[in-house]
């Protein structure tokens, strides 16, 4: 499994939310460059990025820092966050990004999603973000009827590098992550799955690691940022066979 640190950017900052509320932010690093050398020097292998506003307004914000990461960093990294239209996906990829990530696009343009994974194989995502097992848009401020895996399975066999499944409830809220549903997701799906929401301690990623679903990895940002996870020890910790 790979352990992917997440940096969110809100107006150019790196931040946590609680449950997704923009109002809830709380910062955690103004040098998002900064921050993505430090996890590369911790011994991380991917880096997850989130244009927060981006989510919100349907169009790149904080691409002044997410270039300045990608120029930073020697590994790869997947972003999301208002990326809602081929030209968008192709600018990011040709700065650097090695995945975009499609979130609520995948619910509106599912044809979208089709036409990007078949254009750069392997180069993009789907962010299933679900609220009580329903699938949530536009920043998470609105809750569709459609369920998860639902939404995960129209995409089986398109090509998609990894699902990024995100339990809203779980997120920033230090609770612990649903390990039950995305196991369950990553079991009855054969694109890869990484877990995100509420991963806050070394517990949470070894509960992850056994949950006995075959997982791509797990994303973790609060809990890297406020010590209670050690973002090299977690790196090694889900590099190692089981």
């Amino acid at each position: 499994m790979i352990l992917y640190p997440a940096i969110d950017l809100k107006d150019g900052q790196c931040v946590r939310l609680v449950r997704g509320e923009m109002s809830a932010a709380t910062v955690f690093n103004d040098d998002p460059a900064a921050q993505g050398r430090a996890f590369e020097a911790a011994g991380c292998a991917w880096l997850h990025l989130v244009d927060l506003n981006g989510a919100f307004a349907g169009e790149p914000v904080n691409g002044a820092a997410v270039e300045a990461i990608l120029g930073a960093i020697t590994i790869p990294a997947q972003l999301g966050g208002g990326i809602r239209d081929m030209a968008t996906i192709e600018m990011w990829l040709a700065k650097g990004l090695r995945r975009a990530i499609l979130g609520t696009v995948a619910v509106r343009s599912p044809e979208l999603v089709r036409e990007a994974a078949k254009t750069f194989p392997g180069r993009v995502a789907v962010g299933i973000d679900a609220r009580d097992g329903m699938v949530a848009v536009e920043g998470w401020a609105e809750t569709t009827d459609i369920a998860a895996l639902d939404l995960a399975r129209k995409f089986e066999d398109v090509g998609v590098a990894a699902i990024i499944y995100t339990d809203i409830d779980r997120d920033g809220a230090m609770q612990g992550p649903n390990v039950e549903a995305t196991a369950a997701l990553a079991n009855a799906v054969s694109i890869p799955v990484i877990a995100s929401g509420g991963v806050s301690s070394m517990e949470d990623l070894r509960a992850l690691k056994a949950c006995g679903a075959p997982l791509n990895g797990a994303i973790s940002g609060r809990a890297l940022y406020d010590g209670r996870i050690d973002a090299a020890e977690a790196a090694m910790l889900l590099r190692e066979h089981a």
